[in-house]
């Protein structure tokens, strides 16, 4: 961490203390603020979701995956949404638990299930504003593949120098 503590150091505190001479912003500023952009774009958005739906964002989702595949199981959920497998579970039984979607438990040992949309999870999806999946993973999919490519590579190494926890990638923006 010594070098994310140096890195913050070196960040300049005022607007005026980030730009050079000739009035351009310090290139660290610049990406920082469009950081900034993004993140707030997202929280907007889910913000939006949860005031119209009275549910986070990854329910509104959840739902919306089961509504366009009935009968899909916890597991087929969690990949369509590329998130763990217990994230969708707990996802399924609140919305089980507020009637919006109904668990069917099928199999020999009753441990596999299918999941429906009930009408109360259709009218939540009615009032929702799209996209369901998010703001993110929309304007990812609308980038052509050498910009994603080099998003990619480049995202890579800010994760190294930020030593995330890579297990954080399978949780929902929405739940965060």
């Amino acid at each position: 961490m010594p070098k994310l503590k140096r890195a913050f150091k070196s960040t300049p505190s005022t607007p005026d203390e980030s730009t050079d001479r000739s009035g351009n912003q310090d290139p660290a500023t610049r990406v920082l603020r469009r950081f900034r952009l993004v993140f707030n774009a997202v929280k907007s958005h889910f913000q939006q979701v949860e005031k119209k739906t009275g549910i986070g964002g990854a329910q509104v989702w959840a739902l919306s995956v089961i509504r366009a595949t009935p009968g899909l199981g916890v597991n087929d959920l969690a990949r369509a949404m590329d998130i763990h497998q217990t994230t969708a579970s707990n996802l399924v039984r609140a919305l089980a638990t507020a009637e919006m979607v109904l668990v069917e438990r099928k199999g020999v040992d009753r441990r596999q299930v299918q999941l429906r949309i009930l009408p109360a999870g259709t009218k939540v999806l009615r009032n929702a504003p799209g996209p369901f999946s998010g703001v993110l993973p929309e304007a990812l999919a609308s980038l052509d593949p050498a910009t994603l490519k080099r998003l990619d590579r480049d995202l890579a190494q800010l994760i190294e120098a930020l030593h995330a926890d890579e297990r954080a990638a399978g949780i929902p923006l929405g739940q965060m």
